[in-house]
């Protein structure tokens, strides 16, 4: 698991600031989903996110947190994984790089950093005359439980 790089209240003023500087009011559901977000320290799907919300405040709407979500990532404070089988999910963006193995069965996402890697894609950046400047890499996978599965309903 990532190491975070910000603690929570660093990121809920950083987002008050945001707020008011594109003329928004005060949202106590953006401060929840960012909350919700870091606390968890996983993926989750927006209809997670409405629903572990849905514990303090029964009010809260899946699309207001569809609107909130599309805010929170254009300002950076979020970043998406689009895994394939179970759509959108988000992770607080304050963490160190990382990357990703998604099961295509249950759709269970693990993170993981390897060096050799990171220096490899610089490398490879290097030869072809380019800088690095980001990537992204989603290891899409069948997991050892799934396997299990599989090969248990084959015999």
């Amino acid at each position: 698991m990532s190491n975070r790089l910000e603690t929570l209240d660093s990121i809920l003023e950083r987002l008050r600031i945001s707020i008011k500087k594109n003329g928004l009011k005060n949202s106590k559901q953006r401060e929840e989903i960012i909350s919700v977000l870091y606390k968890n320290r996983t993926h989750l799907s927006p209809e997670e996110i409405a629903q572990e919300i849905r514990i303090k405040d029964k009010s809260t709407s899946i699309s207001s947190v569809y609107r909130i979500l599309n805010f929170l990532e254009k300002e950076k404070f979020i970043t998406t994984l689009e895994t394939d089988k179970s759509g959108k999910r988000y992770e607080i963006a304050a963490k160190e790089h990382h990357d990703h193995i998604i099961c295509l069965e249950c759709g269970e996402i693990k993170e993981f950093v390897d060096t050799s890697i990171e220096e490899q894609q610089i490398k490879i950046a290097t030869l072809n005359g380019c800088k690095l400047i980001s990537h992204d890499m989603r290891l899409f996978v069948v997991c050892s439980k799934c396997q299990k599965t599989t090969q248990s309903h084959q015999n």
